[in-house]
């Protein structure tokens, strides 16, 4: 039996545990938020719901393990994989499941080869929540190959990109230029349609330029996903930023959207359950309330 840890038990861990239902028990996970009394009683909680062993330290959670997952926030990977590496049993393997720049995935496969583990670059193509564990990956480095028939197994949905670590990186990091941008211009042209009384003009008139997108609810869309999830995603954009000024190019956009994706994040407005029937201009109209108050 394939023995599993998680460093990092947040949406992405919880939703490939979810997946999984229980067809890998003894699963054990390590949560910064367990070394905080103020988060502990809930990732204690989280982590019974799911039938996973939470552990108190990193060293506790991948002591004995084959596979460890590391699905941290961006800026918490290379800290995370130093402080398991020493504890991971020789030919482990370290799944970095965290939207970094490929130069800290290098970093990061560094650490763990260095102490005898086998590193992976995974890249996450899309949200987990539907698809749970049949997230599409891609994942890439010299032990790709090796890992990805037993990954397919547990199961997940996978597939190998040639090359050394850092290229699948490369790919979730760039396409990430467009994705979280188009979030955080949606949140700009929306705030400031609403805000000059012109958002039942402008909205619609979007598809004039780009039609076969709903735009009113494609818009709001984007902007619930980054009061929900505004902070790791701008954790990503700095990585994706990173990666630009690694290629030698100016990452003026990513670092507006690193900032944008924080503003919305730390709004304080209430994400609607139905953000698509809702609508853009109300959504903006929620998150403009809150942003004129700060």
């Amino acid at each position: 039996m394939t023995r599993i840890a998680f460093i990092g038990m947040g949406e992405a861990g919880g939703a490939l545990v979810t997946g999984w239902a229980g067809a890998h028990p003894g699963i054990r996970a390590y949560d910064v938020k367990l070394d905080d009394p103020s988060t502990a009683d809930a990732m204690r909680a989280r982590c019974e719901s799911l039938g996973v062993i939470a552990c108190n330290s990193p060293a506790d959670a991948v002591g004995e393990a084959d596979l460890v997952f590391c699905t941290v926030t961006a800026d918490r990977a290379v800290e995370a994989a130093r402080a398991a590496a020493p504890h991971m049993p020789q030919g482990a393997y370290w799944l970095d499941l965290n939207s970094c720049a490929p130069s800290s995935k290098e970093i990061s496969a560094g650490v763990i080869e260095a102490a005898g583990g086998r590193y992976v670059d995974v890249a996450v193509m899309s949200p987990v929540h539907p698809k749970l564990n049949m997230v599409p990956l891609l994942i890439s480095g010299p032990h790709a190959e090796g890992i990805a028939a037993d990954l397919e197994a547990l199961p997940m949905s996978l597939r190998v990109v040639e090359g050394a670590v850092g290229r699948a990186s490369s790919i979730k990091m760039i396409r990430s230029v467009m994705i979280k941008g188009i979030e955080a211009l949606s949140a700009e042209c929306a705030l400031a349609a609403v805000a000059a009384g012109v958002a039942d003009e402008v909205v619609p008139s979007l598809s004039n330029n780009y039609p076969g997108v709903e735009w009113a609810g494609q818009m709001a869309y984007n902007m619930e996903r980054a009061m929900v999830h505004g902070e790791r995603r701008a954790a990503e954009m700095e990585e994706v930023a990173k990666t630009l000024a690694d290629l030698g190019l100016p990452s003026a956009m990513a670092q507006a959207t690193v900032g944008w994706q924080r503003r919305l994040a730390g709004a304080g407005a209430a994400p609607p359950d139905n953000p698509r029937e809702v609508g853009a201009a109300a959504v903006a109209e929620m998150l403009l309330a809150e942003i004129q108050k700060k």
